[in-house]
């Protein structure tokens, strides 16, 4: 089984600041990269979510997102009147109310407007909230996040393997095309030996030596063999029950696919094979674009 690096998670807690919502979205990185944003005050708790999150996410640009509903214990909280602010505005109102001769009284209704004057006691917020709450909350977001990243993984593994049967299907078109273009080419040869010699015996035993010495130039055996191997660990990683991550080990997988086609093209002297090549690459480049997302 393998992981999508792109998910999304979230979870909610309960806590004696609010209530805690934390999400997270995740897209593909070469290691395991967060950037953690907390309201005032929770800062000091990006370690403990960064620690969370790695448990269940091990590869991948984290990006998580803390905010806090307060609206439950605010609306509990007694709010307090700025009373040294109010006599600040009321003086501040007569003085300009005695400058510019206005009629009317500074009374309770127009103090009323300024919402500066009414205000909740300080306090820290993060004071009763405990590093393992956090750290709890941090950890339902990367399973949530996890759960979506392996969904996502399901269907990428559905298209490579896809795209792995369709690379064996073109080595094994190669491998069957490969000696009968050793045999179009001595064909080939003796004819053209013929026409220069104007109808003389062709030497059988040269011809022959000038076969063989193609046959081994342009032998792709090896070539075959190895990109044969390469799928198989390739499936063999897609099949690995997910207990660690892949990501890394199939990219190199796939440099080696490009190797060995680049190998086979440069020997192939045959349109048929030349085409299979391009088609493998195409292949490789197409899985290249998909492995660079999984965990």
């Amino acid at each position: 089984m393998i992981r999508s690096m792109t998910g999304y998670g979230e979870a909610e807690r309960e806590s004696p600041a609010g209530r805690l919502r934390l999400e997270v979205k995740t897209v593909n990185h070469r290691f395991f990269n967060t950037s953690i944003k907390t309201p005032s005050g929770f800062d000091k708790f990006e370690r403990d979510i960064a620690e969370a999150l790695k448990r269940y996410l091990s590869r991948g640009h984290i990006s998580a997102l803390l905010t806090i509903d307060r609206s439950v214990t605010e609306g509990a909280t007694e709010r307090q009147i700025d009373l040294d602010r109010a006599r600040q505005i009321r003086a501040s109102l007569e003085s300009l109310q005695s400058e510019l001769d206005v009629p009317g009284e500074v009374d309770l209704a127009m103090l009323a407007r300024f919402s500066e004057l009414f205000r909740a006691p300080e306090q820290d917020r993060t004071l009763n909230v405990e590093p393992e709450l956090v750290r709890a909350l941090a950890e339902d977001a990367g399973r949530s996040a996890r759960s979506l990243r392996e969904a996502e993984g399901e269907r990428l593994g559905v298209d490579l393997e896809g795209r792995l049967a369709a690379m064996t299907e073109a080595l094994e078109r190669v491998e069957t095309r490969a000696p009968a273009r050793l045999l179009a080419e001595r064909d080939r040869l003796r004819e053209a030996v013929k026409e220069l010699s104007e109808q003389v015996p062709v030497d059988e035993d040269r011809l022959a030596r000038e076969v063989a010495y193609l046959a081994e130039k342009w032998d792709i055996n090896e070539e075959l063999v190895r990109f044969r191997s390469h799928i198989e660990l390739f499936q063999q990683a897609l099949s690995a029950d997910g207990a660690e991550p892949v990501g890394k080990r199939l990219g190199f997988l796939v440099q080696e696919m490009h190797r060995e086609a680049n190998t086979i093209g440069s020997k192939a002297n045959d349109s048929e094979i030349s085409h299979d090549s391009v088609r493998l690459k195409e292949e490789v480049e197409r899985i290249r674009e998909q492995v660079e997302n999984i965990e």
